[in-house]
């Protein structure tokens, strides 16, 4: 049986994600496939290449902001991403997606059609960036002569995708912000509101291909929030917490599933 996990976006409110992978290692459950989107694939990225939720927290805690803030000229973005795709290969010890030793997958947009991307083979970090170049925030990344942007314009939660690449069982997290309650004031407020209200209307229905849906209580937390991460780590173990039951019961029926499938082979 395959276990995919689906890490969604949601900037600063990422490090909830850590949690989650607590959590489930501590009940016995641990992952074969793991799909991210922008801040998703970050952390998606570091679990594939052998990082631990221990490990994961580790690097959480000691994480420094001013890391990645490769500042350029906003002509189409505040920063290159060049300083975050290089962070990213140094922690996976610069191994291709294809190499590391648990299955990932990181989805971008391509800013010229709209198609999603799903990365499964190449550079690691370069991925990461394209799914995490949030528009007018980050510079659009080009891979094989196509511009990429933030995955989460197309996927905010990749439950589908875990789905597709044969994953049993999947379980996605979703850190996105939520509409109600947000604040409509100002001009930047509501080109704000506008992109939750879309975004939480893709997840609705990408989130129906999930087994499990995990909602950290993390709604509060800014976008820019990183001196939020013990809090936003803590959200995600609650999360599994809440619903460990539910999760492992899931697993159950998916087991008995998948061996009610497996046909013994013939004797002599």
């Amino acid at each position: 049986m395959r276990i995919g996990l689906a890490l969604g976006g949601g900037a600063a409110r990422g490090f909830a994600h850590v949690g989650v992978i607590k959590a489930l290692e501590a009940r016995g459950i641990v992952p074969d496939i793991v799909v991210g989107t922008s801040v998703g694939s970050f952390v998606a990225a570091l679990y594939a290449s052998g990082y631990d939720g221990a490990h994961l927290q580790r690097v959480a805690m000691q994480f420094e902001e001013s890391t990645l803030t490769d500042w350029s000229l906003p002509a189409r973005g505040l920063f290159k991403g060049q300083a975050l795709q290089d962070f990213v290969n140094e922690q996976v010890g610069q191994r291709p997606i294809e190499k590391l030793p648990r299955k990932l997958a990181v989805v971008a947009t391509d800013l010229h059609t709209g198609e999603m991307m799903v990365f499964e083979r190449g550079n690691v970090g370069m991925a990461v960036r394209a799914s995490s170049s949030v528009p007018g925030v980050f510079q659009p990344v080009t891979v094989g002569g196509r511009e990429f942007v933030d995955g989460g314009l197309v996927s905010p939660v990749p439950a589908r995708t875990a789905r597709r690449l044969g994953a049993d069982v999947v379980i996605a997290v979703d850190i996105s912000k939520k509409p109600a309650f947000q604040s409509t004031t100002g001009a930047f407020d509501i080109l704000l509101q506008s992109f939750n209200i879309m975004s939480s209307v893709i997840a609705r229905s990408e989130l129906g291909d999930a087994d499990i849906v995990l909602q950290p209580a993390v709604d509060s937390i800014g976008s820019t929030d990183f001196a939020a991460r013990e809090s936003s780590i803590h959200e995600g173990e609650q999360a599994v917490a809440a619903q460990a039951d539910a999760i492992l019961a899931v697993l159950a029926r998916a087991r008995q599933s998948v061996a009610a499938t497996v046909v013994p082979a013939a004797g002599p």
